[in-house]
């Protein structure tokens, strides 16, 4: 089996890494805005004040979407944008802005993808506890309600949440990211618990207001391990071991898949979390779960990186291997493992049940404009291929996936790394604004025009 005619290939940005313009038209400020204003909390005090200054730049930016070819672009409405003190009253200077983009994207012939939520917390919210207020649901759904309301008659692609994990872990435990708290693990797993509910709440609004029919998801980190082999008892290992919650990892209290994936798509919080958390769980109070349940269209995925290659060991152990010497890594340090785009959508697959979308992959390159004005990145290129040749094979293992987002359409501010990451198919010189093409979006347009419609 090949890439389908109705596989979706895209990419992905969100707001506050883009947009920019954060104090103009209206908008109100996030919990973003607040953390790069806290000394050391971003690489060299970078912010996205401007950004990639999509705000002002956004017609050229589709331009460049319809230059590569793209099929679907996925951006996220920035919270505060369209509700400056997280609720109450509509921006409208903030809906004019989605309403341009979207016709803009509709005209050149590329599908809308909307991400209700990656990360720009209001802040005058936060100021009334956040996440951590259970509250934050509500709010959330009201949020969605207007989603709903004012763009779904365009936009029928949905994604909930982005990263619940990042939200909980680096968010409010370790706090290398905005808000920049540390809780304690128990305010930290009701924060993440307020977050699931959120998501299901939205779900029900898009679903009820949506002015056309939609397909919903929800945008996980695609925690995965790879089997060293093809036997099925490494697979078996790495199945194990990717919704596994080893207490003695770190970050497993959050850095995982069964947590928040089995509550959203299968009702319930696994057992092994629950054993391990003990007194620490969440409160769960009536109707939770089912709410947090609501049914979804698709499982959306960010896959970056495989956790671990594993094998099956003695005893029916399982066996991490260590990573060889010299591994292949990005400038962002992460190792090449291309083979996750094949395991991680199957073990997806075959847990819950659901079609998968790939909803980032992507790469931090060490790129930079040449002596002929090019920007060559042959290590991207190479990337993305050795990844889309492992999504087939996951294809041909008769997994449903329905499409692939490339994280990112352009250079961003990358949190707590501020500028520091290029992970864009364009080159944004932040100084100029100026934008170049990459070897790379050439390269991934002509995979676009070759595959579209060759299944």
């Amino acid at each position: 089996m090949k890439f389908s005619k109705n596989f979706i290939w895209g990419a992905a940005t969100s707001a506050y890494q883009i947009e920019g313009a954060v104090q103009e038209d209206g908008r109100g400020q996030s919990v973003v805005d607040m953390h790069c204003r806290k000394p050391g909390a971003i690489w060299q005090g970078h912010t996205g004040a401007v950004a990639a200054d999509h705000y002002h730049r956004w017609a050229e930016d589709v331009e460049l979407m319809k230059r590569i070819g793209l099929q679907s672009y996925r951006f996220s409405f920035a919270w505060p944008r369209l509700l400056p003190s997280g609720a109450g009253k509509v921006n409208e200077k903030g809906v004019a802005f989605y309403d341009r983009l979207i016709d803009a994207l509709l005209e050149a012939g590329i599908k809308p993808f909307g991400t209700m939520f990656h990360w720009d917390f209001p802040y005058d919210l936060f100021c009334r506890g956040g996440w951590l207020n259970r509250d934050s649901a509500e709010w959330f759904a009201d949020f969605a309600q207007l989603l709903a309301e004012r763009f779904s008659d365009r936009v029928t692609q949905w994604l909930t949440i982005n990263e619940p994990q990042c939200i909980a872990g680096f968010g409010h435990f370790t706090g290398s990211q905005a808000p920049g708290v540390r809780y304690p693990r128990a305010e930290m797993l009701t924060v993440g618990h307020h977050v699931l509910r959120a998501h299901g709440r939205a779900v029900q609004a898009i679903r009820a207001y949506g002015k056309n029919p939609c397909q919903v998801g929800c945008a996980a980190v695609g925690v995965a391990s790879v089997p060293e082999t093809e036997s099925a008892a490494d697979i078996e290992a790495a199945r194990r071991e990717t919704f596994s919650l080893a207490p003695t990892d770190w970050g497993k209290e959050f850095w995982n898949t069964s947590w928040w994936m089995d509550a959203m798509l299968l009702g319930r919080y696994p057992e092994e979390g629950l054993a391990f958390f003990g007194a620490d769980a969440p409160k769960i109070h009536a109707g939770d779960m089912e709410t947090i349940s609501c049914p979804l269209d698709f499982c959306g995925a960010n896959f970056y990186s495989a956790v671990s290659t594993v094998r099956a060991g003695p005893d029916g152990l399982r066996e991490r291997l260590p990573e060889p010497v010299g591994m292949s890594r990005t400038a962002f340090h992460w190792a090449v493992t291309p083979s996750i785009l094949r395991w991680g959508p199957r073990f997806l697959y075959e847990r819950y049940h659901l079609p998968v979308f790939v909803t980032e992959n992507g790469m931090s390159n060490v790129d930079f404009v040449g002596l002929d004005g090019q920007v060559h990145d042959p290590q991207r290129v190479d990337f993305i291929h050795r990844h889309l040749i492992e999504l087939e094979k996951a294809i041909e293992d008769r997994v449903p996936v329905l499409g692939y987002l490339y994280w990112s359409l352009l250079d961003n501010f990358e949190w707590d790394h501020g500028f520091r990451e290029r992970f864009g198919l364009v080159h944004v010189d932040y100084a100029s604004g100026r934008r170049v093409l990459k070897d790379s979006a050439k390269w991934y347009g002509d995979w676009i025009r070759a595959h579209a419609g060759a299944g």
